[in-house]
């Protein structure tokens, strides 16, 4: 076994679990689902989780074709995507939800689908995750390591179908203390992770720059 698989799988689990954060979306989810049937919540969760997924692995597949379609180096990506994942991070460590547009008006006019949107789109599969799913793609220089990387994917979306699904139970048995504690510590991960796609990204353009500035001196 590659010896490079191991903290691999780790990294995805770990990145993506916190990104996807389905412990923290539970609140939210059953404030939005208020009043409905466990029959039509499970719906919503099913839906969401294929949207998401299915959003994700677009992104995976077709992330270095838009690079080069618009011209933007994997570099860059890597550190506009370690802000967007420092912010999640720093947000989820403050006890707080990222603001995802939940205003009373929207969560009536999706009242109907809510499952696709704000629930799929962003929540369950938002900026970061997509940043960190293109990322990663890019990282796995191998066959198995894109294989391990969907299938982490794909597990990381069945856990969260299961754990949205028993929410109710859940969020009872965790309490909001222990919610709280749940998001802080995937909000410091979230952090770690963030800073280490932020200087693997401004490592080689800093690197380059000084590599210019010494060519230059030399003519």
């Amino acid at each position: 076994m590659d010896s490079t698989l191991l903290p691999f799988s780790l990294l995805c689990f770990t990145s993506f679990f916190t990104l996807t954060n389905p412990l923290g979306t539970m609140p939210v989810f059953l404030t939005m689902t208020h009043g409905m049937t466990d029959q039509e919540r499970r719906a919503i969760v099913r839906r969401a989780t294929i949207v998401s997924f299915i959003t994700i692995m677009v992104f995976v597949f077709a992330g270095q074709f838009l690079f080069k379609f618009f011209g933007i180096s994997t570099n860059g990506f890597r550190i506009a995507g370690g802000v967007i994942i420092f912010k999640i991070g720093f947000d989820m460590l403050q006890a707080r939800y990222t603001p995802m547009k939940l205003k009373d008006e929207e969560i009536k006019t999706y009242a109907d689908d809510i499952s696709i949107t704000p629930l799929g789109i962003p929540m369950l599969c938002g900026p970061g995750a997509i940043a960190n799913a293109i990322v990663l793609m890019q990282d796995a220089n191998s066959f198995e390591m894109k294989g391990v990387l969907i299938g982490i994917i794909a597990l990381i979306y069945l856990i969260t179908y299961f754990i949205l699904r028993a929410s109710t139970r859940l969020v009872k048995v965790l309490g909001e203390t222990g919610n709280n504690v749940m998001m802080r510590l995937m909000g410091l991960i979230l952090m770690v992770i963030a800073v280490e796609c932020f200087v693997s990204g401004a490592k080689p353009i800093l690197t380059d720059i000084v590599k210019e500035g010494m060519s230059g001196m030399i003519h």
